[in-house]
């Protein structure tokens, strides 16, 4: 027979066991997408210098490019090459500006698809709206919020025969890393340094092609 006061030690003892496994729960959850949107929403704009690798098939080396990344909540981003030749690429909601060689092109970015998939990857990521990133790609997160990987496939048909996959790096709030694996075998792998933006190198403008 189990007396009263043992009894009431052992409904204690389990009612003290569930309170430490309700507390360490979230410890124990894994690092999720609304989670990592969550920390990147909180960055309203951004600069970086970003450095550039393509590994293009055929070729015996890659391809090197460099120059900065700047964006600002929602919908504005900036690509501004500044090596091998400076050009730029600006999208703010629904247009894309490409300047080159002192000529400027505008584009509606619905007109493309691909381009379209591409740039709300980048969009999505820095403004941390994650619906966005969910109607163009099938996402996974990984890592925690101290260093984490998004790995991204394409939904789109049209995007998904040019693009096989994207995989975005970061820290906290700050993205650091983008790869993007072609169909065909190239490869593109973007190291990313937030801070102020690079300095337009002397006689840069000079080395602009058309």
């Amino acid at each position: 027979m189990i007396s009263g006061s043992k009894m009431r030690l052992d409904r204690l003892c389990r009612a003290f066991v569930l309170a430490l496994a309700f507390c360490a729960a979230p410890a124990w959850a894994a690092f999720d997408l609304p989670e990592l949107m969550t920390l990147l929403a909180k960055q309203k704009s951004g600069e970086a210098r970003f450095t550039e690798q393509r590994f293009v098939h055929g070729l015996e080396g890659p391809l090197d490019a460099s120059g900065t990344l700047s964006f600002d909540a929602p919908d504005k981003l900036v690509r501004r090459t500044l090596s091998p030749r400076v050009e730029t690429m600006a999208v703010e909601g629904n247009t894309l500006t490409l300047s080159r060689g002192g000529r400027n092109r505008t584009l509606a970015l619905d007109s493309m698809p691909e381009l379209l998939g591409l740039v709300e990857a980048m969009r999505g990521t820095l403004t941390g709206d994650g619906a966005t990133l969910q109607r163009y790609f099938r996402s996974t997160v990984s890592g925690s919020a101290a260093k984490w990987t998004l790995d991204l496939a394409p939904l789109d048909s049209r995007l998904a025969a040019q693009v096989r996959s994207m995989r975005i790096s970061g820290r906290a709030g700050d993205v650091l890393g983008l790869e993007m694996e072609f169909v065909g075998g190239d490869r593109s792998v973007m190291n990313i340094t937030p801070g102020a933006a690079a300095a337009v190198p002397a006689g840069a403008a000079g080395r602009a092609t058309p």
